[in-house]
C-alpha cells in the first residue's frame, strides 16, 4: 500500500501528479471542514506535503499522531513548527540551494531597478510623459556599496553578483564567518549607516520580526536603498512606507510584504519603490527543481535513507 500523505495547499501540478501517482494523497484544502476531517482521519497520515506559504504548524503536527516526516516545497521555515517536529520526532525536509542563484538574480534586479528606475521610466513611456521632456537622472550602482543582512547559501550569490558591478561588500550575521572574505559589520546599525544598499537575505521568524526597524531605516538614510527578497516580516512594513513617503530613505525593491498578497496600498501611489509579487523562485527551471528536491526528501525518507535537504 502507497504511504499516505496530507497535502496542505497547492503545489505545482505536475508536482501534486508525480505524488499522487506515487503516495496515497489527500488535499486537505479541499475539505470543507479541516479541522473535523484531521480528527477524524489524522491517525491515518505517515506524511505532509507543503509549502513555504502554507507549513505545518503546531496544532497540524498534533494531529498527525503518527507523522513521521514533512516535506516542504521551498526554504523558508518560520511557517513550519520545527520545535514541535523535533519534539515528535518528525524530520522536516525543505528546498535549499537549488533555488540560489534565480533569488540572488531577483534581488540584484531590484538593485539596479531601484537605484535606475527602470520600471518607473518604463511607466513614464507608457504615460506618453517622455513627448513632454526628459526622465531624471538616476543613480549609478556601480562602485557602490552593498551591505547584505545573512551571508547565508542566498547572500553569497549576491555577493559575487556584486563583484561583479565592482561593488564593495559587506555584511551582518549574528556572527562573522570565517570562510567569507567581505567585511563583517558587527550591528545591522553599522551596516546599514555604512550601505548604500541594504540587501535582506536573511530568514523569517519570530528571531527576525522587525530587525529592520525605524532605527535601521534612518541609518540608511536618504541616500540609501532597501532591497528585500527574504520574508517580508523582516522589515517593519509601516516604518518602510512612512520612511519612503517622507524621503528618509532614497528607495526600496520589495519582493515580499508582510501580510501577503496583501500589499500597503499608500505604496501604490510611490515611484521610488518597485513592488514583485514574491517571485524570486519563480522561473520554470528553478521551480522544476524545487518540486524534485520535495520528492527526492520523500523518497529517501521512506527508503530508509537521510533527507536530501533535512531542516535542523
Amino acid at each position: 500500500m502507497p504511504h499516505r500523505l496530507l497535502q496542505m495547499g497547492p503545489l505545482l501540478p505536475a508536482l501534486e501528479a508525480r505524488l499522487a501517482a506515487t503516495y496515497d494523497i489527500h488535499l486537505l484544502h479541499k475539505e470543507p471542514d479541516p479541522r473535523a476531517f484531521l480528527a477524524a482521519h489524522g491517525r491515518e497520515f505517515v506524511g505532509v506535503a507543503t509549502s513555504a506559504r502554507f507549513g505545518a504548524d503546531a496544532a497540524l503536527i498534533a494531529a498527525l499522531p503518527n507523522l513521521k516526516v514533512i516535506s516542504s516545497f521551498g526554504v523558508g521555515l518560520d511557517a513550519i513548527d520545527l520545535d514541535a517536529a523535533r519534539a515528535r520526532g518528525v524530520a522536516v525536509g525543505y528546498t535549499p540551494d537549488v533555488l540560489n542563484d534565480c533569488v540572488a538574480d531577483t534581488a540584484f534586479a531590484l538593485v539596479m531597478d531601484v537605484a535606475r528606475r527602470f520600471s518607473a521610466s518604463d511607466r513614464f513611456v507608457r504615460r506618453g510623459d517622455w513627448l513632454k521632456g526628459q526622465f531624471p537622472l538616476a543613480t549609478k550602482v556601480s562602485g557602490k556599496k552593498l551591505g547584505i543582512l545573512g551571508m547565508g547559501r542566498i547572500g553569497r550569490v549576491i555577493a559575487r553578483r556584486a563583484s561583479g558591478f565592482d561593488m564593495d561588500v559587506r555584511y551582518h550575521n549574528r556572527k562573522p564567518l570565517v570562510d567569507v572574505d567581505h567585511v563583517y559589520a558587527g550591528s545591522l546599525k553599522e551596516l546599514a549607516e555604512w550601505a548604500d544598499f541594504l540587501v535582506v537575505a536573511s530568514a523569517g521568524g519570530t528571531e527576525t520580526r522587525g530587525l529592520v526597524s525605524r532605527e535601521i531605516l534612518d541609518a540608511l538614510g536618504p541616500t540609501g536603498y532597501l532591497v528585500n527578497i527574504s520574508r517580508g516580516t523582516v522589515v517593519d512594513e509601516q516604518a518602510l512606507v512612512d520612511a519612503l513617503q517622507n524621503g528618509r530613505i532614497a528607495g526600496a525593491g520589495l519582493d515580499v510584504f508582510e501580510d501577503e498578497p496583501m500589499v500597503p496600498e499608500a505604496l501604490f501611489a510611490l515611484d521610488n519603490v518597485v513592488l514583485l509579487p514574491h517571485l524570486a523562485s519563480n522561473t520554470h527551471e528553478t521551480r522544476a527543481a524545487m518540486a524534485q528536491r520535495v520528492e527526492d526528501n520523500l523518497a529517501a525518507f521512506f527508503a530508509g535513507r537521510p533527507l536530501v535537504s533535512a531542516a535542523h
